[in-house]
Formats: C-alpha cells, sequence, structure tokens
C-alpha cells in the first residue's frame, strides 16, 4: 500500500491506496484501536480504487499531545480525505469507522455514494444520551505509538442519542440523491442503530457484499 499525508490542523492523516482500479472509489474506515493495515484485509470486491484511512491518533497518523478525541474531529479527518480523493465515494465503516462514516455520510451527503456499516470494535460507543461527568481517567504512561490509549477511552464513551443520529440521517436522505443511502450489514445492533433500522432511507438484513454491489450499479 502507498501513503498520501493528508494535513488536518497539527494532524498528519496517513491515507493509504489498498489498490488502485477504475471507477468509483470505496473508502474503508476502520475500528476503535485498529489501522487501516486490518481494515483493508475484509474481503470487499469493489472495481474502483480502494482507499483506507488511518484516523487520528491510530496507525500512521499523528498522536495529539493532550487527546480530546470525539467523533465529530474523526469525521473531519474523513472530510479532509474526502476532499483529497477529489470525488464521491463509496464507504465502508467498521466499528467505530461505521458510526464516523454515518455522521459524514450525512453531513457531506454529495461526496459519498452510500455507506455500508460492519461490525467491528468501537460500534456501540458510549451513553445513548447525552451524559455529563467529572470523571478523569488516568492511561498512566504514554508512549509515542499507536492506538493512542486516550483515543481508546473517549472515544469508547462517546455519547450518540438516537435524536442525534436521526437528525443526521435526515440530511443524508434530502441531500444524497439515493433513495437508500444507508446499509447496516452489522450483527451487533447497539440503540443508535435499533434507531436507524426503524426509519426509511435505511437498508437492513443485507450482507455487506450485497450492499456493495448495490451502490456500485447507482
Amino acid at each position: 500500500m502507498s501513503i498520501s499525508y493528508l494535513q488536518h490542523n497539527r494532524i498528519s492523516l496517513a491515507l493509504h491506496t489498498v489498490r488502485e482500479g477504475s471507477g468509483r472509489p470505496l473508502l474503508l474506515l476502520h475500528g476503535l484501536g485498529e489501522d487501516a493495515t486490518r481494515v483493508s484485509q475484509m474481503p470487499v470486491k469493489w472495481a474502483g480504487p480502494v482507499y483506507a484511512l488511518d484516523f487520528t491518533g491510530h496507525g500512521a497518523s499523528t498522536v495529539p499531545r493532550g487527546g480530546g478525541y470525539n467523533a465529530e474531529i474523526l469525521m473531519a479527518d474523513v472530510d479532509i480525505a474526502l476532499r483529497h480523493i477529489g470525488e464521491p465515494v463509496t464507504i465502508v465503516g467498521r466499528g467505530l469507522g461505521g458510526y464516523i462514516g454515518f455522521l459524514i455520510s450525512c453531513g457531506r451527503a454529495a461526496l459519498v455514494r452510500g455507506l455500508v456499516i460492519v461490525d467491528g470494535p468501537g460500534l456501540a460507543g458510549g451513553a445513548s444520551n447525552t451524559v455529563s461527568t467529572t470523571e478523569i481517567a488516568s492511561v498512566g504512561k504514554r508512549n509515542a505509538g499507536t492506538p493512542d490509549p486516550w483515543a481508546l477511552i473517549e472515544l469508547s464513551r462517546d455519547s450518540r442519542p438516537a435524536s442525534y443520529v436521526l437528525s443526521f440521517l435526515r440530511l443524508a436522505i434530502a441531500n444524497s440523491g439515493i433513495e437508500e443511502p444507508v446499509a447496516i450489514a452489522s450483527k451487533v445492533s447497539p440503540k443508535w442503530i435499533d434507531a436507524l433500522k426503524r426509519e426509511a432511507g435505511v437498508i437492513t438484513d443485507i450482507s455487506m457484499q450485497e450492499a456493495l454491489d448495490m451502490y456500485a450499479a447507482l
């Protein structure tokens, strides 16, 4: 795999070209604590070029000095990758990458031609309601490697209220030009996934490859 390094403020993001191809690009987003190498091993059949992104604090991307991770920061990571690729993509998100892929496919609906959510670490996230806490976790001594232990703690606690994800879903339905812009191919079904499954515009009971074949034909 070749790597392009993209700048997100002070963070250098590693965007891996998994393989070349002809047609619409596919972007793979990894699970919590994983990296592009792990997600690129998924058995996907896709004619176009395939990319995989290392989120901030993961893989070959920069570890920020002070932590401060949340889903919206990783969403911005993906936004930068989309603009570098330069054309609409289809996304497969594994675990945490499924949630981040959902946010970006709604917030940047014109740049995403279908999202497939699959099982992986970080899919459930934290509370299903917005919470306030004064608890401070200690990760001990941080080293220079990845994944950043602060990322593992903070992103596993990220709240995902149903009202929040449903507001995002409406953006995708209104602006993507796709009747069903989200496909859920996961077996694990946390509350935010359950909320999506009850809505129009979301495909359920489908395999990852079936969903990819469907979006490839658009």
